[in-house]
């Protein structure tokens, strides 16, 4: 299973919401990968793709722009895309994203 948690640092609060896409390399060119699924985050900043993950390139991309638009503030980044690699397909793989109108960062969670 491949899940993510948004979280607004800017507000200290989930980012309800968000649509998420997770896509998977499928040829040789980086600019080749595919859809596998797609949703958005729930109330708690939170999606599951109910995927099982084979090994390969993913990339999660958050399209940040319109949850963003919604605050009324000045914001610089219209997407967040997040690309990772699955080697283990024994463990779940957990990709959260702190977002901020000028900023985001992610790292490997449990």
């Amino acid at each position: 299973m491949i899940s993510t948690h948004v979280l607004d640092t800017s507000i200290g609060k989930p980012a309800e919401g968000i649509e998420v896409v997770l896509e998977r390399l499928s040829g040789d060119s980086p600019d080749s990968f595919q859809e596998v699924a797609r949703g958005k985050t729930n109330a708690d900043g939170r999606h599951s793709f109910e995927c099982g993950p084979i090994p390969g390139t993913y990339r999660l991309t958050f399209g940040i722009a319109d949850y963003l638009e919604k605050t009324q503030s000045e914001f610089f980044f219209l997407s967040a895309p997040v690309i990772f690699r699955i080697i283990n397909t024994h463990r779940k793989y957990h990709v959260p994203l702190l977002l901020n109108p000028f900023g985001y960062s992610t790292y490997r969670g449990s």
